[in-house]
């Protein structure tokens, strides 16, 4: 038997987005900032990070999904193990532990693997991006030498097409943007024309997001994970210290100096907040031309949900929402793969872009 309509192959696809799939993948991300704890494959030929679950309901049979009886009517295929993480640089660090594959074709870094917020009592309660840090996977702090060889070796050997740069939060009143303006600038030294995402806290000093442009980063995302201040305390509780007036005007001053469409941030679904309250704050993120990128939280090992027990949202939560959001997405203009690079543009950790948004 096989899935016939459009609506029902979307379903489908939120379904493995939330449930995961029983497939074993050769690329994956255990640790980390972001929905983690995921394989890394191609689902219909677009990437898609899956959450690795034996007990999925959705299994992978001749290169198909399929759902007990049900062929899904999509098609998946593993990434397979790039090419650059058998190298190392001149003093012995594996490249592997300098940036990651996500997909097929975006590689992924966090430049400042540590966060001034990692105290338990001020966590967000999502994230395991120490965790990495401790179980030797990663090195706690990138240099822009090594990001460039990195990436320039990634781009020859591997294919890669855009680069996403993280980082966790530092004390200075930039709260680490201006590491990854070095970065940036030594990245596009080795590999011109390479679009490159930076991810970032809204700073304290906003004149930092010029410097970020000027160095050639092509897009930007900033985080919030949530409009709801309630939600934001309970979830984040280091974070939220930072008012909600901050995150607007670096999101206005984002988009004055990367452009409409060119900024971004993820809004979480399943943290407790219904869907008209999540719809509500992503229109009006689209309406000042900020991409509302939402994905579904992941309660995977290491976080203090998981720890506590939290569950993720239900897949119907997760449709909906994602089905509203691509309507406002679609009715503005506004794609994921106009941000030629970043989590929106590459898409693997949601199902807005199979949705069409």
């Amino acid at each position: 038997m096989r899935v016939g309509t459009e609506n029902d192959v979307i379903t489908a696809r939120v379904g493995i987005a939330v449930q995961g799939v029983r497939v074993d993948a050769p690329v994956r991300r255990p640790q980390g900032a972001g929905p983690s704890d995921d394989g890394h494959v191609l689902v219909d030929g677009a990437n898609a990070a899956l959450p690795r679950n034996p007990d999925s309901p959705y299994e992978v049979r001749d290169g198909r999904i399929w759902h007990g009886a049900v062929d899904t009517g999509l098609s998946l295929t593993v990434v397979r193990r790039p090419r650059f993480y058998d190298l190392a640089t001149a003093d012995g660090v594996p490249y592997e532990q300098i940036a990651r594959l996500h997909g097929k074709d975006v590689l992924a870094t966090t430049v400042v693997q540590t966060c001034v917020r990692y105290a338990e009592d001020q966590r967000c309660r999502f994230c395991t991006i120490e965790e990495s840090l401790r179980s030797g996977a990663t090195v706690a702090a990138k240099t822009p030498a090594q990001l460039a060889e990195v990436a320039s070796a990634a781009v020859r050997l591997d294919g890669v097409r855009q680069m996403v740069m993280t980082t966790g939060t530092t004390s200075g009143p930039d709260r680490g943007a201006r590491n990854l303006v070095r970065a940036v600038r030594a990245v596009l030294e080795a590999v011109p024309g390479l679009p490159i995402q930076v991810q970032i806290e809204p700073p304290g000093d906003l004149g930092v997001l010029a410097e970020l442009r000027a160095a050639g980063a092509t897009a930007i995302g900033i985080h919030v994970e949530s409009l709801d201040d309630e939600v934001r305390r309970r979830w984040m509780p280091g974070k939220s210290t930072v008012p909600l007036s901050e995150y607007w005007a670096a999101w206005d001053e984002a988009v004055r100096v990367f452009g409409w469409n060119k900024v971004s941030t993820y809004l979480l679904i399943g943290l407790g907040e219904d869907a008209d309250s999540i719809v509500a704050g992503a229109a009006s993120l689209v309406e000042r031309g900020v991409y509302p990128f939402a994905v579904p939280f992941r309660p995977m090992a290491g976080t203090l949900a998981r720890r506590d027990g939290v569950a993720g949202p239900s897949v119907e939560l997760v449709a909906e929402v994602t089905s509203r959001i691509a309507g406002l997405l679609r009715a503005a203009g506004m794609t994921g793969a106009a941000q030629e690079a970043g989590c929106a543009a590459c898409g693997a950790c949601g199902v807005l872009r199979a949705a069409g948004g």
